[in-house]
């Protein structure tokens, strides 16, 4: 409850924003009395603001809650030419309807902001019950980019095998690593409909059928972040957010998994929300961020290595945390 899962909804927010979905966004959530911090009542107004590139670009967005339980968005765009003036310049877009101007204004900076809001997906694939996405059959075309659910995995995997071997191969020889009982996936068009595909294996030393529902919810978990961080630079989220990438993950693929990320965050700004110690122990303080719940509010304080120097001749990132000396417990106002 300490807000790590508000914070990276956010991203999600601001994309739905970029795309003209402000409003089905809202309705969707149950209404902006939903989305205000406890309640209209409380909260009178949301304002998001994000700075890129050393605040050379910057966007800020107020949302005020209506009497339909609809909101009104005043979005403004930043340009900072910090050579030649002290402050940054800011221009107020025109609103499209009840949607926000950075959906539709054409200017130069609102194009280069559109651009990166665009280019940023927050993943879930928690869901692999019966009815899982990622167990369905995908449209065989649907492969631009991995959904959020990983409900075109199938779809994706099989583009990737036919344009981008060196990337597919990539994931099918880190998937061995987790599964030595996997041999390879199976991906063709459906024999009585060949516009879907569907997730099939080879297990090693069988010629048996295998779909996505004989995968553990662990191993199916761990194809679809391989497909998500080892996919070509040209194809990947400049941002990618990762919600609790470790559920159902044994030991060994949570540490595959750091691995992952961090080869990934060379290209892309990975941000991953997790409980997991074990995680934290592949990274350094400097990439963590500690969620607390302080008087209602999320604070956000970022870990030094010179804080912690003397503990870690003992214990590690994690142990630390387990030890509550990092934060990030359960606390009462």
């Amino acid at each position: 409850g300490s807000g790590k899962s508000n914070f990276v909804s956010v991203f999600s927010f601001l994309q739905a924003i970029r795309d003209g979905g402000l409003q089905d966004y809202i309705a969707k959530a149950g209404g902006a009395d939903r989305l205000m911090h406890f309640g209209t009542k409380v909260t009178k107004q949301i304002d998001i603001k994000i700075s890129f590139s050393g605040q050379v670009n910057e966007y800020e967005i107020f949302l005020e809650p209506t009497d339909l339980d609809e909101m009104i968005p005043r979005d403004i765009v930043y340009f900072w030419n910090k050579s030649r003036y002290g402050e940054p310049l800011g221009q107020l877009l025109p609103r499209s309807g009840m949607e926000a101007g950075i959906s539709s204004d054409q200017s130069r900076i609102s194009g280069y902001i559109r651009g990166h809001l665009s280019s940023w997906r927050l993943y879930h694939f928690h869901d692999t019950s019966r009815t899982s996405p990622m167990k369905s059959g995908a449209q065989i075309d649907d492969n631009r980019f991995l959904r959020p659910d990983g409900s075109n995995l199938a779809a994706f995997l099989y583009y990737l095998r036919k344009q981008h071997s060196d990337a597919y191969n990539l994931i099918r020889g880190t998937v061995q690593q987790v599964a030595p009982f996997f041999r390879d996936f199976r991906l063709e068009p459906l024999r009585l409909d060949e516009s879907k595909v569907r997730l099939e294996w080879l297990h090693e030393g069988s010629d048996d059928y295998f779909d996505a529902s004989a995968l553990s919810d662990g191993t199916l978990r761990f194809i679809a972040m391989a497909a998500l961080l080892f996919q070509p630079k040209e194809l990947r989220p400049t941002v990618i957010l990762i919600d609790e990438p470790e559920l159902g993950l044994h030991p060994y693929a949570i540490t595959l998994l750091a691995s992952l990320i961090k080869q990934a965050a060379n290209e892309s700004q990975i941000i991953v929300s997790t409980q997991s110690p074990l995680l934290l122990d592949h990274f350094e303080p400097e990439d963590v961020l500690v969620a607390d719940r302080i008087n209602g509010a999320t604070q956000l304080t970022r870990l030094a290595s010179q804080d912690l120097e003397e503990w870690f001749a003992e214990y590690s990132l994690g142990q630390l945390w387990e030890k509550n000396e990092l934060g990030g417990r359960p606390r009462s106002n």
